[in-house]
């Protein structure tokens, strides 16, 4: 059996060998009897060299930011600044352990104190718990805020969460987890809440609803303030899922807009490394009489110390993740915050803008566009014509994206848009970049008339070719097997 360019393993090849054992210690003395393994462990033989070279050649296989243009939208696959990576693993930062005495952290303490206040400003909320690790996670704990809010009242026949169909995927399993009743209500004819559905639905039995601004389409929600005058008006609270905001910065605070919660993806809106699972942070932010319910500890400062605040402890949810959340992530966010300022984070969102809407004019000729107004910082095209023309889908424009050398953009959702893609080319990509894929997407499209076959066969100029998505997900093998 021929090696593939993943099996290395050569018998006899090792890379480092060590001398021998010289302490008289017994395995069985350490490990019970049971536990030790009957056979020799069969791993790769391989030098050091060849282990190198691997993973070299696997990195260079792979798709990253740093190597090309990654549009994925709603999910921002922007460039990290390589200077909040090297500032975070500062000894003095990732030496810290955090069972440490409070006065031996405060460097760390006042870092975390002021990245929530910084949230709390650019959100115009009161405060903000940093404790989430996940733009998810940050969702359950606003929901279960909600739910502590209404508890508190005794507003126990409340039992319904609102969402469009337009949201993302983890609002409806957010609302479930929490005990909540998902009621979805349909888009209008602009891809925006309709009005009147929401007013059909939104009864005293509704504890809130959750909403994304601007939403999954790139449109922003302008009717926000009546959206938010209906929801109050049954005791309801408005959630935003804070997945778009690097729409908002420095332009609009969702707290002023009537936004009663929401939370924030700082693995995303301000650069962290995303992607691969993680690491995340979901900070979540609230109105001022929502504060009491907010995980603890915060992080407060009194008298010019930092400290950690369990004075609320007997309203709080309680904790939501061990220690104060994924405190590299935030610190992260902590450098380019500071880094960029006021104008510059609004810069974020204009540049975020400009080249979303971009894209769209150059390419809404060769693709359809349902919501065609000028969106936010994404758009969502289709692939509807040439499936209905040249039986060619969404999924086979992706794969060829990938011959193209760009990663393809989110495909297939959201789902109210038949053979959707979802495209977002971020605040830092520069128009070099975005014309390229352009020419790439225009190509794509002319193949398509011409031999809608290249397209059925993608991609044929990477390293893996087409595969059987459904299978590869649901047949995954990734161990290692040494050739016979």
């Amino acid at each position: 059996m021929a090696k593939t360019i993943f099996e290395k393993h050569t018998q006899g090849r090792r890379a480092v060998i060590l001398p021998q054992n010289d302490v008289d210690v017994k395995v069985c003395d350490i490990i019970p009897e049971k536990y030790l393994r009957k056979q020799p462990i069969r791993i790769p033989e391989v030098s050091e060299l060849d282990v190198m070279r691997h993973f070299i050649e696997l990195s260079s296989l792979n798709h990253f930011i740093e190597k090309g243009f990654y549009p994925l939208g709603s999910c921002t696959m922007k460039y990290n600044p390589k200077m909040n990576e090297t500032l975070v693993r500062n000894t003095g930062l990732s030496n810290l352990h955090p069972h440490q005495p409070e006065d031996t952290v405060q460097g760390a303490l006042e870092i975390l104190y002021e990245l929530q206040n910084d949230l709390a400003e650019i959100s115009g909320m009161e405060k903000v718990t940093l404790q989430p690790v996940a733009g998810a996670h940050g969702e359950f704990t606003g929901i279960k805020i909600v739910h502590a809010y209404h508890k508190a009242k005794g507003n126990n026949h409340k039992n319904k969460i609102i969402l469009p169909d337009s949201a993302h995927g983890t609002n409806p399993a957010t609302v479930a987890l929490n005990g909540y009743e998902v009621i979805e209500i349909a888009s209008n004819s602009d891809g925006k809440v309709d009005i009147e559905a929401l007013r059909k639905v939104c009864d005293d039995s509704v504890a809130g609803f959750m909403l994304t601004n601007p939403n999954t389409l790139g449109i922003f929600e302008s009717q926000i303030c009546e959206i938010a005058e209906i929801i109050h008006s049954v005791d309801g609270l408005l959630y935003m899922d804070g997945a778009n905001l690097n729409a908002l910065l420095g332009i609009v605070k969702p707290g002023k807009i009537g936004f009663d919660i929401m939370h924030f993806n700082l693995h995303k809106t301000f650069a962290t490394p995303h992607g691969g699972g993680g690491p995340g942070s979901g900070p979540v932010g609230v109105r001022k009489d929502l504060v009491k319910f907010l995980p603890v500890p915060m992080v407060e400062k009194k008298d010019n110390t930092y400290f950690l605040d369990y004075s609320h402890k007997e309203t709080s949810i309680g904790k939501i993740h061990s220690f104060y959340g994924n405190f590299a992530v935030n610190v992260r966010a902590y450098i380019y915050i500071k880094t960029l300022g006021a104008d510059g984070l609004r810069g974020i969102s204009e540049n975020a803008i400009i080249n979303a809407n971009y894209l769209l004019r150059k390419l809404e000729k060769y693709f359809y566009v349902k919501f065609n107004q000028n969106c936010m910082h994404e758009f969502v095209a289709s692939g509807e014509w040439q499936k209905e023309k040249y039986g060619v889908k969404t999924l086979d424009i992706a794969k060829r994206l990938l011959d193209k050398g760009f990663h393809a953009p989110t495909i297939y959702f959201p789902l109210i848009i038949h053979e959707a893609m979802m495209i977002e080319p971020t605040e830092t990509e520069s128009k070099d970049t975005l014309d390229e894929f352009i020419k790439a997407m225009i190509e794509i499209s002319e193949e398509i008339e011409k031999d809608p076959e290249i397209l059925k066969n993608a991609p044929c100029c990477t390293p893996v070719k087409r595969v059987d998505d459904t299978k590869a997900v649901r047949d995954l093998d990734v161990k290692f097997n040494i050739a016979e």
